[in-house]
């Protein structure tokens, strides 16, 4: 798969992706109170923005045609 995710896409997901790893976390604990149903949502919204941060290719991305990485660091045709 074809990058698709620039460097300041990356650190957003990257801090997205902690934040909800965080508050699964806390719902598990009782520290928020939302449904237990809520954790493992959250567990894998997570997962999925942190591979995403790390791979650099976002498959929504890919079907919607999005691509935020800038001109400059894509290769030149």
């Amino acid at each position: 798969m074809a990058q698709n995710v620039g460097a300041t896409d990356s650190q957003i997901r990257t801090v997205a992706g902690a934040l909800a790893g965080f508050g699964s976390l806390a719902v598990l604990e009782g520290a928020l109170s939302l449904p237990t149903v809520v954790a493992p949502v959250l567990g894998l919204v997570a997962i999925m923005m942190l591979v995403t941060a790390r791979v650099g290719a976002c498959p929504i991305y890919s079907v919607l045609g999005v691509n935020s990485c800038s001109r400059s660091s894509s290769p030149s045709r």
